[in-house]
């Protein structure tokens, strides 16, 4: 082959991929253009007839719905509140709770518990949840402060009150004594026990560490005055074994001037002045000495107020015996006491017979 033919195979072959590359831009144009056509088709944001769909009240949920939902997330936290909350955060002073604020509440150690705790690990475990007392607004950084013993010591005042309704007996360890009486706590609320109402045969200075049966006296929140009686617990025990005429043997305690205090099997009663003689008496301390064992009767059982009422009076074969022969009195107690019983039971006759004949004249 000569030099123009190869020449002209090599022209040839250049207008080749010269026609080639023109068709395929040609090609890649046309494919601009109708992406461009595409697009030109495609509505804006701003174009009407982008939204398919303008019928709010078909849409998934209301207007009304909707802000009830966001209120949902609007928290509106106030002091006396209870609220759900998780530990998420033990610290030396307090505990980091989180009840959905915007900011985690606190709990500072004291409010950990009505009871005393060694640390907030005795009560609290992280990740756990439970309610909380809210004490207080937020401060300036947003946060709150959260108790567990305001909770508890309302539930507790609500049980004590529950308690004294029912008129129970509880039991309670002394933890302190004064000169006034001895201190418990109830429900972990700490009570008082004045010492005219510990039995007789306790010494007060060794109650501490004894758990004693104990009645209510008074219940009140407002002034934070839980009071209790050892011996109206003790009373109301042994009167479930005591009947009005009964002799028991007593021991005396106490002779003040109105009458004589006579121990009898750990309960006090009383021998009331009127009740010591036929014979007038000036003072007790003229008949009666402390430690002196003798026979009394019981006439009259108060378990409400925990008193029982004892008569020697009522064991006289003879008027003024208390004061002349004791010793006589005594040895014809149970006698008497036959003969007090039977007076009892004919009065209570004749008060029925005296009702029943007023009934049948109506």
């Amino acid at each position: 082959m000569n030099e123009n033919s190869s020449q002209t195979v090599k022209e040839l072959s250049e207008d080749q991929e010269i026609k080639n590359s023109s068709e395929l831009d040609n090609d890649s144009a046309s494919q601009n253009e109708e992406d461009l056509s595409l697009e030109s088709d495609i509505p804006s944001a701003d174009s009407s007839s982008s939204r398919k769909n303008t019928d709010f009240d078909n849409a998934g949920f209301t207007q009304e719905e909707f802000a009830s939902l966001l209120g949902k997330y609007d928290y509106n936290f106030k002091p006396g509140d209870l609220v759900k909350g998780t530990v998420f955060a033990l610290e030396p002073k307090g505990a980091m709770i989180d009840i959905g604020a915007k900011t985690a509440a606190f709990m500072p150690v004291q409010e950990v518990s009505i009871n005393r705790v060694e640390g907030l690990n005795d009560v609290l475990q992280p990740s756990e949840s439970r309610e909380f007392f809210i004490m207080s607004e937020e401060n300036e950084d947003g946060q709150l402060a959260l108790s567990i013993r305001r909770i508890e010591y309302q539930r507790a005042w609500e049980r004590v009150r529950q308690l004294q309704k029912e008129d129970a007996t509880i039991y309670s360890e002394v933890f302190a004594t004064n000169r006034g009486g001895a201190l418990v706590r109830v429900e972990g609320l700490r009570g008082f026990i004045p010492g005219s109402h510990i039995s007789a045969r306790k010494i007060k200075d060794d109650l501490e560490g004894e758990y004693l049966p104990l009645k209510f006296l008074e219940v009140d929140e407002e002034r934070n005055r839980l009071v209790l009686s050892h011996r109206r617990a003790l009373v109301e025990k042994k009167m479930n074994r005591l009947e009005v005429g009964e002799v028991v043997v007593g021991s005396v305690k106490g002779i003040k001037p109105y009458g004589a205090f006579i121990d009898i099997g750990g309960v006090s009663g009383l021998l009331h002045i009127s009740e010591i003689s036929h014979e007038h008496i000036e003072t007790p301390h003229n008949v009666l000495n402390v430690n002196d064992q003798m026979k009394v009767m019981i006439i009259d059982l108060d378990s409400e107020r925990g008193r029982i009422s004892l008569s020697t009076k009522a064991l006289e074969p003879e008027p003024g015996d208390m004061l002349t022969d004791p010793q006589k009195v005594f040895s014809k107690a149970e006698e008497m006491a036959a003969k007090y019983k039977q007076m009892l039971f004919e009065q209570t006759d004749d008060n029925e017979e005296i009702v029943t004949a007023s009934s049948e004249a109506v």
